[in-house]
């Protein structure tokens, strides 16, 4: 997972796109998170959310990992359980 993460946020700021990965951990040990970050050289924002179901109730998150994609009007234009680079890349489209 993180490989395809990782290389889309490359992608995207190569080319200069209005483009944000931002990955909010839930019901994880902190330190646990913050391993993964280092070993996996994640190149996004991480935030560190416990237990709080606030966000995640928020976005209705059924499971986990979530993604939702969220237009540059804070509109949510989709949430799935896998990557939608495809999706992401129709959108940054639309806003040129």
């Amino acid at each position: 997972m993180y490989d395809e993460e990782r290389s889309l946020v490359s992608e995207m700021e190569k080319a200069g796109k209005p483009f944000a990965l931002i990955g909010v951990n839930v019901n994880d040990e902190l330190g646990h998170i913050q391993k993964v970050v280092k070993e996996k050289d994640l190149n996004w924002r991480s935030f560190f959310a416990g237990t709080d179901p606030t966000i995640p109730s928020s976005y209705q998150v059924q499971g986990y990992p979530t993604i939702v994609i969220i237009d540059a009007d804070g509109v949510v234009r989709s949430a799935a359980h896998e990557p939608q680079n495809d999706w992401i890349e129709h959108l940054l489209d639309e806003m040129e």
